[in-house]
């Protein structure tokens, strides 16, 4: 299991780098926008620029995954993103809907291995 949850965090880390890069430096073709709400959608975030702030989330959760250093911070940067890449191709483009699971997948093997420094958050009281 340690060896799988090594090789998730590396893709991961790929994953966020690349793409995350990607949103400041475009050096991948992005091709036209979709159509209907997913474009509109896209549209918005590059207009208001958010969709940088989204990138600096994911290079700096990919650097951290991919140096190996607090990956407890680094999936709680990019769980969020993990979730909105997941409701968007399921609520408006269903076509990235695999890559979008896989990439949700690889997150829940590389959580799972450290799950233990999440384990204050699943108490039901605190004491204090």
């Amino acid at each position: 299991m340690k060896i799988v949850a090594m090789i998730a965090r590396y893709l991961l880390a790929l994953e966020f780098l690349v793409f995350g890069l990607n949103k400041f430096f475009l050096f991948l073709p992005m091709g036209p926008l979709p159509t209907g709400a997913a474009g509109q959608f896209f549209s918005v975030l590059m207009s208001t620029h958010y969709l940088y702030a989204i990138a600096v989330l994911e290079v700096a959760g990919g650097i951290l995954l991919l140096i190996g250093r607090y990956v407890p911070l680094a999936l709680t940067l990019v769980g969020p993103v993990v979730v909105n890449i997941l409701l968007y191709h399921l609520l408006m483009a269903p076509s990235g809907l695999p890559i979008a699971g896989l990439t949700a997948v690889l997150w829940l093997v590389v959580f799972y291995q450290v799950r233990s420094a999440f384990a204050g958050l699943f108490q039901a009281k605190v004491e204090g």
